[in-house]
């Protein structure tokens, strides 16, 4: 992402996933089937990352919330169309149409641009300035000029370092830029607010929801429900929340929409825990499916609305231009590793806790990233990448501060300028 390009790397991620669905097809082992999902879980671990980068820098401040939120959209209507597919269909042919899916996926692929960003990063203004205007129009020229102005005195920097540079000095000064990048606030912090808001959204209930449907409604409405009906109604149910938050993200503050979504992502749980409780222990005084069905709906509406796009929003705004790729990859390595653990521990959660303890745990895991996101967060709607970087920092930095960022990793600068009060070092 970083060395060629948001696009080319987009195209590389799309690779394994269109494989792996073809292994799907051509499956007639166990062995087979998780070969393709090793694939297809490259090509995730990929796009998580990519993907709220990519549309960060193509979309300008006041639509880019709404185009993130897309993100969620898609992944709530291919949860729905697998599990009507799968309702009745055999699963070789949804393996088909979701194959068809990501094939279309590569061809919009290859005739998109890459980010302006990227291209002003490697010194093809032209080619940035024409892109940019393509994908916003003419009313953002200072967004533009921004970009273009801290990247030429970025590369002028580099260019000055390299020219004359032996192997060794570069490999000395690199380990002394990765060193001096940890300590920056603008690096760290992102890092350090998406690990708790890649936590939050996976511990939410998604995954319960989407793998784990039929266990839930058993739980909570009962065995005799028709749960096929209710697993369609309850995707139908979170494409329109999704499609709602589309429109709400553009009008309602980060925060704001944070605390709202995750607080009802709590109650949610919290209410389905006592009422399970109760359903299990015989104390409700009076009982109805419908009750049961509704909470999960309220629990789908959380996540749906919040406590899933808000993730892939802010995961699109927090990093700096510098380290986007370094950063947005180490903080994708919590949105994995969380899916796994929440995947892999339900079932044996529910088996010894039940669905109210499990919920409990969830509850107290969501509360408490909630509470260091809004100590650290800060706003970022209708803002540039730039003015949320700034913020991070804690001030902009002037044009000589930003050609230090790559002179002062020089070799001889690392050596005998660290001893100095430079407050850049």
């Amino acid at each position: 992402m970083a060395n060629y390009g948001r696009r080319t790397a987009n195209l590389v991620s799309i690779a394994p996933m269109l494989v792996g669905w073809f292994c799907v097809l051509a499956a007639g082992s166990v062995e087979m089937l998780l070969a393709a999902r090793v694939l297809q879980g490259m090509s995730m671990g990929m796009s998580s990352s990519l993907g709220p980068v990519l549309i960060g820098e193509y979309a300008s401040p006041k639509n880019r919330g709404a185009f993130l939120t897309l993100i969620s959209l898609c992944i709530a209507s291919g949860v729905l169309i697998v599990h009507t597919m799968g309702s009745f269909m055999t699963w070789q042919h949804t393996a088909l149409v979701c194959a068809i899916i990501v094939f279309i996926d590569l061809l919009i692929v290859i005739y998109s641009p890459e980010t302006p960003s990227w291209l002003a990063d490697q010194g093809r203004y032209d080619e940035s300035k024409k892109v940019f205007r393509w994908l916003r129009g003419d009313g953002e020229e200072e967004e533009l000029q921004a970009i273009i102005e801290t990247s030429m005195i970025v590369r002028e920097s580099k260019a000055e370092i390299s020219s004359s540079e032996s192997f060794i000095n570069k490999v000395k000064r690199n380990t002394a830029y990765f060193r001096m990048t940890v300590t920056k606030k603008e690096f760290y912090k992102p890092i350090f607010i998406m690990m708790h808001i890649y936590t939050l959204g996976q511990w939410s209930g998604a995954n319960i929801l989407a793998a784990y449907t039929i266990t839930v409604f058993n739980n909570v409405v009962g065995p005799g429900a028709n749960v096929a009906l209710l697993v369609i109604s309850l995707g139908v149910q979170r494409i329109i929340s999704n499609t709602v938050a589309v429109f709400v993200i553009k009008k309602v503050k980060r925060r704001t929409m944070l605390l709202g979504t995750v607080a009802i992502n709590i109650f949610a749980y919290l209410s389905t825990a006592a009422y399970t409780y109760g359903k299990a222990h015989n104390m409700l005084p009076f009982d109805h499916p419908m009750l049961g069905i509704l909470l999960v709906h309220i629990h789908m509406f959380s996540i749906a609305t919040g406590t899933v796009p808000l993730p892939f929003i802010i995961a699109g705004e927090l990093f700096p231009l510098q380290y986007r790729s370094l950063a947005g990859g180490i903080s994708v390595l919590f949105l994995s590793g969380n899916l796994f653990i929440t995947m892999k521990t339900m079932p044996q959660m529910f088996a010894t806790l039940g669905l109210y303890g499990a919920y409990c745990i969830y509850a107290g895991v969501v509360g408490y990233c909630l509470v260091i996101a809004w100590m650290f967060l800060p706003e970022t709607k209708d803002r540039t990448l730039q003015d949320i970087e700034d913020e991070f920092r804690g001030r902009p930095l002037s044009p000589e501060e930003v050609k230090s960022v790559q002179s002062l990793t020089s070799l001889k600068l690392y050596n005998t300028d660290r001893r100095c009060s430079n407050p850049v070092l």
